[in-house]
């Protein structure tokens, strides 16, 4: 799944073309406000869930040093403007593909599937509600440091299995079998969340 055409625009400055990806107009050099881009497109990868780490990384401080606020000290106030909002849109960026979760979600939005992460409330898929009843009741059940850090791995141990299950339901298109898959991810994460801070107030009871 790559990323789409790069749309024109025209340069705040000189009013030549300037790719909506572009940091900065190639006729006159100055520096653009980001485009109505996705993050995949902003950041020059293919729109995967598969992400290559240290390719999102190297991409991201790449492009983030070329429009640091800090290069613009000297520069009129729009400059100034336009390149703190460049890396508002780089950090949002981001920090959105780094995190399955997030990133999962975002992509399901983009293909025309979207799935609220945020919502609370009933858990509609009864496997998955008893599921996370019968981990967190084993969890809130816990009493020492080796049961709860037991809990905290099989939680974290279920996260990665459902990573590549997402992966997996990408990659045969099956966008409403990621879409459960990443629901239950934001569950997984939540109790793994709970279970390491259970194990940190443990650790420091006298």
């Amino acid at each position: 799944m790559n990323h789409p055409a790069t749309a024109i625009s025209s340069c705040w400055s000189c009013k030549g073309p300037v790719a909506s990806r572009a940091l900065f107009c190639s006729v006159c050099g100055a520096v653009q406000g980001p485009g109505v881009v996705d993050h995949y497109t902003r950041l020059g990868l293919p729109r995967s869930f598969d992400i290559d780490q240290e390719a999102l990384d190297r991409q991201y401080f790449g492009l983030q040093r070329r429009v640091h606020p800090d290069r613009f000290a000297s520069k009129s106030s729009r400059e100034k403007a336009l390149s703190q909002a460049q890396a508002t849109a780089l950090n949002d960026a981001h920090d959105t593909l780094k995190d399955p979760l997030r990133r999962a979600a975002y992509l399901l939005g983009l293909l025309g599937s979207p799935v609220d992460l945020t919502a609370c409330g009933t858990i509609n898929d009864r496997a998955l509600l008893m599921e996370q009843m019968e981990m967190r009741e084993a969890l809130a059940e816990a009493e020492t440091r080796e049961r709860v850090s037991q809990l905290a791995m099989e939680a974290e141990s279920a996260m990665i299995a459902c990573q590549c299950g997402i992966s997996a339901a990408f990659n045969a298109n099956d966008l409403e079998q990621a879409g459960h898959l990443a629901i239950r991810l934001k569950y997984l994460s939540r109790l793994a969340e709970e279970a390491r801070a259970k194990k940190t107030r443990i650790t420091r009871t006298p």
